[in-house]
């Protein structure tokens, strides 16, 4: 049995902790943390002692660096890619819909479909050393976990195109002043000091504060923007640019 890709932590005051954990991969998203997320998503939806939600990753250099190339690069049509990214856009959406508040603990470097994660996430922190971008267009392809759509409803549209469309990769301070990142950490900084004023809320309290920001949701009929978002990716999945992105790829890393 393989060693299991998300490593699961749960405080005695209700703070659960995912942390992707393929440090040698710089976190990267394979066919088997999908699956060992969108699990973890259901138990803690279910487990009522669970506050908060926080997400990081393994070491200092990566939060996560997208999805593994190196397990991606066999998918070439448009149906083989959309089968992936319709799987990871399923655990986004389930993510963002996640009924207690989340947080993605920016540890290091959140790219591509790092950023769609952290995305997802309601409040982002970052540490100093983080960089964050949207890189997914010099690759040929867009946004394709749903993080792009996601990113229209967290900042504001200009912000939030010009982020993508310049597919460039930021230090947190600029990221702050785009409004992706909410807080900047000290290096040294405690983080779970900052979830004080939160974890000492009743459970139903909590729920009740998400419930308004998922309805807007459900009433805008977001799953059905991000999958739209998500068959666009597809299409251009089997583009010329990005196979060629991928060959490069996959050359350099052998």
């Amino acid at each position: 049995m393989s060693e299991q890709c998300l490593k699961k932590s749960l405080s005695d005051d209700g703070i659960m902790t995912l942390t992707i954990h393929r440090p040698e991969k710089r976190n990267a998203i394979n066919y088997q943390v999908m699956d060992e997320m969108a699990s973890s998503l259901l138990e803690i939806k279910e487990n009522k002692n669970i506050k908060v939600l926080v997400i990081t990753g393994a070491g200092e250099q990566a939060f996560c660096s997208g999805g593994d190339l190196s397990e991606f690069h066999s998918l070439h049509t448009e149906s083989e890619s959309y089968e992936m990214l319709s799987k990871m856009g399923d655990v986004l959406y389930s993510l963002l819909t996640l009924p207690i508040p989340t947080i993605a603990l920016l540890n290091g470097t959140a790219v591509g479909g790092g950023c769609e994660i952290a995305s997802a996430c309601d409040v982002r922190w970052a540490y100093p050393h983080s960089k964050v971008g949207f890189i997914q267009g010099k690759q040929g392809i867009t946004t394709g976990w749903g993080g792009g759509t996601i990113l229209m409803e967290k900042l504001l549209p200009s912000n939030a195109l010009k982020f993508l469309l310049t597919a460039r990769v930021m230090p947190p301070e600029e990221a702050l002043k785009f409004g992706f990142i909410d807080q900047l950490l000290n290096k040294d900084e405690d983080w779970k000091s900052l979830l004080t004023n939160m974890i000492e809320k009743e459970q139903g309290v909590l729920l009740a504060y998400k419930q308004i920001l998922i309805r807007k949701w459900n009433e805008t009929r977001l799953k059905d923007r991000i999958d739209l978002e998500i068959r666009e990716c597809a299409k251009l999945w089997e583009s010329e640019a990005h196979l060629l992105a991928v060959r490069k790829f996959t050359e350099k890393n052998l």
